[in-house]
């Protein structure tokens, strides 16, 4: 099947995500027309910029091609076309529903149910507008001097949080359209451009300015304008020509063609119109939103070589700490079992060494217990949200639904907090705590804490720059509600959970009372070299999915392959234990049993890789500007690397704590 839309998003994707040196955006723009249905001829397709010229229809500025993508463009010449195809089914919940209708207009109804009857009203929503090169830095599409059409305004509203908390601003643009029913090019409004208003559109012209808008939940993008080749005349795209699908009674295909290149000259009049032409269409509702997706990118052969090299990393660190070990441990048990056999006078003259030494101590608690069990019971929920999420996604397209995503990752942490209760409290217990009521909150307060306190941050810079990203009040209100009165209360329960259930310290060997004098060892054996290394490996099995990720969450790719997510997730578990188990045996048989945060550290120490990764990706392989973008960027992604850090400790931690409980268990103690 031909994708029409995929060469729509992908277009201007080289400068963002391209395999090779970003391209400034006027080095392949044709003079004729621009194509903003991109596909490997593109002159901004990911990875390769290519001069192919395009197939136009010189007279209607149309840009034809057989493959589709997923982003909006940046700039154009003459004329532009832009075909996009929509998103699958909407699934609302019954409240949400029921509240849709009983406080919006009835089309609104259909809206959400996606089906319509003839001449029922379909309603055009503006989202936002903003600088291409800065995905997040978005704004109120009314912001920007355009004018609305006559008919009556219909309110929106944020019908989940992850559509709140993503900025989605929908406004209601005030064209009549009406399903099965055509339109003319008509003028529905004028705007009279006055000198500021005319500086506001340069101004978004010349920061390649694009805007998103909805027809039943399918986006569509356009551009505000642009300059001549000297940059110094400028031209608003006046006339939006719209062109939907339909399969029955559902609406599966929308493309815009936008028209009308007015030069922006001060007091003087500009006409906005809109012509809207219905066609049938044979693609199928479930798949409408399949033209948004672009297989070539995430299933590239990289992608594969990248998933099978960190599979074959597995098998070779699976089985080089399981041959060395084993046999490594097993000359151990020998040789403690031969000296059981001697007697006290041979026992005291031979050369006493290894991890066996330090069974007095190996189960001592940690240093800064109280901290140390919030860090483990927040890395265990951290990877039971990543788990559930991921196979939530595989199950259901979440990515068909604004802020679905983020909502469900939102429900998913609230229901979990019985897990970081339960293995921080449990922990917490083990090691002698007594505050145990101070841990629960530090445990339950420490993710949102870290989460909120960077959204507050940048919230400040969002209100300055007036984005739609500033979280509006309520929100805050709804999300502060969330932590207090649903992941607290769960927190509780799994915390009481934990200290009644596997509170005990039921540890193999005995914990002697005056800690053992750690001997001096080379400086390779020290834990902070052990912390910076141990890192390296996780880091090296991710770091190609992390492009990935990365793109389509500061570009324009819609992530959709979460089958390698979920592989990807297996795999850097099962490397962060095989590196830390092989740490921790080195560090104890040093006869230093400080074993519990250098297990901890060394995992985690993955994120310090995922972070400094970021600023490659950023300058290399981004062109974002500004204040309010570069906030955002580094803000966020240092929250992203410290929760991916407290996941791997987590890993890490567990299962060399299975591993030392294990080996000290096999073996004689006095």
């Amino acid at each position: 099947m031909e994708f029409f839309v995929r060469r729509t998003l992908r277009s201007t994707q080289s400068s963002l995500i391209g395999g090779g040196r970003p391209r400034d955006v006027r080095e392949t723009i044709k003079p004729k027309c621009v194509e903003y249905a991109g596909g490997k001829n593109s002159p901004y397709a990911c990875g390769n910029v290519a001069s192919v010229p395009l197939k136009c229809n010189q007279e209607e500025a149309r840009c034809d091609s057989p493959k589709t993508a997923s982003t909006p463009p940046t700039s154009t010449r003459k004329r532009f076309s832009l075909k996009i195809m929509g998103l699958a089914k909407c699934k609302v919940n019954v409240m949400i529903l029921l509240s849709a209708v009983g406080m919006l207009m009835p089309a609104l109804a259909d809206e959400h149910e996606h089906t319509y009857t003839d001449k029922e009203e379909v309603v055009l929503w503006m989202n936002t507008v903003g600088p291409y090169h800065n995905r997040q830095e978005t704004y109120k599409y009314f912001s920007l001097p355009f004018c609305v059409g006559t008919k009556k305004t219909i309110s929106h509203y944020h019908e989940t949080l992850g559509e709140a908390l993503q900025g989605v601003e929908l406004e209601f643009s005030g064209l009549d359209i009406k399903f099965k029913e055509e339109v003319m090019q008509t003028t529905y409004c004028e705007i009279e451009l006055d000198k500021a208003k005319r500086e506001a559109f340069v101004y978004a012209i010349k920061n390649h300015y694009w805007y998103q808008m909805y027809i039943d939940d399918l986006p569509i993008w356009g551009i505000v304008g642009e300059a001549d080749e000297n940059g110094e005349d400028y031209y608003l795209w006046t006339y939006k020509k719209l062109e939907i699908g339909y399969n029955g009674n559902r609406i599966v295909d929308v493309n815009l063609t936008s028209e009308g290149k007015v030069k922006l000259v001060p007091n003087t009049r500009i006409a906005m119109s809109y012509s809207v032409k219905w066609k049938r269409s044979d693609v199928k509702f479930e798949d409408r939103f399949d033209k948004y997706l672009d297989p070539s990118f995430f299933q590239h052969r990289i992608h594969w070589f990248s998933i099978f090299n960190s599979f074959m990393m597995v098998i070779f660190l699976v089985g080089l700490v399981s041959m060395i070990l084993m046999r490594t441990l097993r000359k151990d048990y020998a040789r403690y079992s031969k000296e059981e056999e001697m007697d006290d006078m041979d026992r005291d003259l031979g050369d006493e060494y290894g991890w066996k030494q330090v069974h007095g101590d190996v189960f001592r608690p940690s240093s800064h217990p109280l901290i140390f069990s919030s860090l483990i019971g927040s890395g265990c929920q951290i990877f039971s949200v990543s788990l559930i999420v991921i196979i939530v996604a595989m199950i259901e397209d979440l990515y068909t639904e604004r802020g679905s995503m983020l909502s469900t990752a939102i429900f998913v942490y609230a229901a979990t907090s019985p897990v970081n209760g339960y293995f921080g409290g449990s922990l917490y217990a083990k090691q002698g705590g007594r505050r145990w009521i101070k841990q629960m909150f530090i445990g339950a307060f420490l993710i949102p804490a870290m989460v909120c306190g960077t959204a507050f941050f940048i919230n400040f810079i969002a209100i300055y720059y007036h984005a739609s990203r500033a979280i509006p009040f309520g929100t805050m209100v709804a999300v502060c509600c969330i932590c207090f009165f649903v992941i607290l209360p769960l927190n509780l329960v799994g915390t009481i959970l934990g200290r009644n259930l596997s509170g005990q310290p039921n540890f193999p060997c005995r914990v002697n009372a005056v800690p053992r004098p750690i001997p001096e060892k080379k400086w390779f054996m020290e834990p902070a070299v052990i912390v910076c290394l141990g890192g390296i490996l996780p880091f090296g099995s991710i770091f190609i999915e992390m492009y990935f990720i990365f793109t389509s969450f500061w570009a324009y790719k819609i992530y959709y392959v979460y089958g390698f997510m979920m592989l990807v997730l297996v795999i850097l578990c099962i490397v962060t234990v095989c590196v830390t188990i092989v740490c921790t045996y080195f560090l104890l048989n040093a006869e230093d049993y400080r074993w519990q945060w250098t297990s901890f550290l060394s995992a985690a120490s993955t994120a310090v890789y995922v972070y400094m990764y970021s600023f490659y990706y950023y300058f290399f392989k981004t062109k974002m500007y500004g204040l309010f973008q570069t906030s955002f960027y580094f803000g966020y992604m240092a929250v992203f690397s410290t929760a991916l850090g407290i996941m791997c400790g987590a890993v890490g931690y567990m299962g060399t704590s299975a591993f030392v409980r294990k080996i000290y268990t096999n073996v004689k103690i006095d």
